[in-house]
């Protein structure tokens, strides 16, 4: 997701940078490509571990903690179709229904996990993976051709960030704190204004009143990384783990509100602030992915 979004996050910033990113080219591809290769990586992984330890994988689907992350591979799925769309439009768009119904599916079984052990210590922020999921989709979904069924699925997860969001929120004042580990976790926080503001602007265009309502999302969304970046000043000293990926899908779809938005509205203030978080999303990822490899190759040798 981090991958991909990074390069998708581009392709929408080159007609906001001229001369800087172009779609596509080697910036945006590379990212396309790396984040391709490792959905396929990781699904054939994940295959072998079913049929090895299946009993890991069912405690992953049942503890409230883990169970948010099965939202990773619909979403992710609905990314690749995105980042293959331009290549193989058929095979992407049948990628994407895809997708869909797999997200429709964990969602349904997400939904009745949470409920039935529904507390503030049971709500995790890598749940808004498994339930808002869904804003994600246009990205790829516009593209291809699927507004109606964009719109419904994104309508559905729009809805359901509302009352996880407050959890969430409340949580963060009241506790109980996360394992240090799973701390990057929180920038997951990111996702739902950025891209219900994005996203909903493009999906509603003909409703100006309520598009240029969604919009304005994009400045909340700022303002939890004001507070996120506040809580996460000792991150050098986390340890590092799977988790630190959370960090990035988030940061792009925040670089990608920001982009929209500054075309939107032209102006030098808006312009600088897509790049610094075009910037800030590129290392962070980057920073990510060579520290990935550093631990996997470590772990061989």
């Amino acid at each position: 997701m981090g991958l991909v979004g990074l390069g998708l996050t581009a392709r929408a910033a080159a007609p906001l940078f001229p001369g800087v990113f172009r779609a596509p080219a080697y910036f945006t591809e590379l990212w396309v490509a790396l984040g391709v290769l490792g959905f396929l990586l990781l699904a054939v992984l994940y295959l072998l571990k079913i049929f090895r330890h299946p009993e890991i994988v069912k405690a992953e689907f049942l503890n409230p903690a883990s169970v948010g992350f099965c939202g990773t591979l619909p979403v992710g799925m609905s990314l690749v179709a995105g980042g293959l769309a331009p290549y193989l439009p058929e095979f992407a768009s049948g990628l994407w229904w895809a997708s869909v119904a797999a997200f429709g599916a964990f969602f349904i079984f997400g939904a009745w996990r949470v409920l039935r052990e529904a507390s503030l210590k049971n709500v995790y922020p890598a749940q808004l993976v498994l339930f808002v999921g869904g804003i994600v989709f246009p990205g790829s979904g516009i593209a291809l051709g699927h507004l109606g069924a964009t719109r419904i699925v994104f309508t559905v997860s729009a809805l359901a960030a509302i009352p996880l969001y407050v959890a969430l929120l409340a949580r963060a004042a009241r506790g109980p704190a996360l394992p240090e580990p799973m701390r990057p976790t929180w920038f997951i926080l990111l996702v739902p204004p950025s891209l219900i503001g994005a996203h909903g602007a493009a999906l509603f265009s003909d409703a100006a009143v309520l598009a240029a309502a969604l919009s304005y999302l994009y400045l909340g969304a700022l303002a939890v990384l004001a507070g996120l970046a506040w809580y996460a000043r000792t991150l050098a000293r986390w340890p590092f783990s799977p988790a630190w990926w959370s960090l990035t899908f988030p940061l792009d779809a925040l670089a990608y509100a920001g982009v929209r938005y500054a075309q939107q509205n032209p102006g030098a203030p808006w312009r600088g602030v897509a790049a610094f978080l075009m910037l800030l999303a590129t290392l962070v990822v980057a920073l990510v992915l060579a520290r990935t490899v550093r631990s996997a190759a470590s772990r061989a040798a």
